[in-house]
């Protein structure tokens, strides 16, 4: 099964994934409730989160029609077989760990691994990865990934991850195809109101955006 048109028809709606770390499974419901309300596509519980898989599912169970869930932070094959069970559709790592991105493809999965140089781009997308996150973009720059762009197929889409914010968003708007928003949309023990607004900031600085 190709993950790649699921991905790009959310990517479509909304380009944002929601990076949750820290979150627990008391409140994750009305976090990702009141992202959804704001018009975010895309939920992701990374696995250094307090149980996150409880989480997961928890959100799978109540969210899974109106949004992708998934997890961050995945490492192993093990992790994806278990995020696999949860009903999730999303697995994100930091890194390019080839057995993980080929379980994930084989569960028809959507994989996300996190790259930074084109050798790293390349065996990912060997391995089967549907997308790609430049991983940390805030190390990196729109310049850089546009040159990367040169020789990395537009069919894949790249999310810049690490240190976008709603001032930043404008830079790399048609840089990439995507953003990962971590703490300067969500940190642990934030209130549902704060996060509510943080997201409608970002979807502000987005409408502003000129679309690609």
């Amino acid at each position: 099964m190709d993950a790649r048109p699921t991905l790009v028809s959310a990517l479509k709606r909304c380009p944002f994934v929601a990076i949750l770390r820290g979150v627990t499974p008391g409140e994750v419901e009305a976090i990702t409730e009141v992202l959804i309300a704001a018009g975010f596509g895309m939920i992701e519980v990374p696995l250094n989160s307090p149980d996150p898989f409880d989480s997961i599912g928890r959100i799978v169970r109540r969210f899974g029609d109106d949004a992708l869930i998934g997890a961050g932070t995945v490492l192993s094959e093990a992790d994806v077989a278990r995020v696999a069970d949860t009903g999730a559709q999303l697995v994100i790592s930091p890194n390019v760990d080839t057995a993980v991105i080929a379980a994930t493809a084989r569960g028809g999965l959507i994989s996300l691994p996190g790259y930074f140089t084109p050798s790293e781009a390349f065996a990912a997308i060997n391995a089967g990865a549907t997308g790609l996150k430049l991983f940390p973009a805030e190390a990196a720059s729109p310049r850089i990934l546009g040159a990367q762009r040169a020789v990395i197929p537009r069919s894949v889409p790249i999310l810049a991850v690490g240190g976008v914010s709603p001032e930043t968003l404008l830079d790399w708007y048609g840089a990439c195809d995507g953003f990962g928003l971590g703490s300067a949309l969500y940190k642990a023990g934030m209130s549902v109101n704060e996060v509510g607004a943080r997201a409608a900031a970002f979807m502000d600085a987005l409408r502003r955006s000129p679309q690609p």
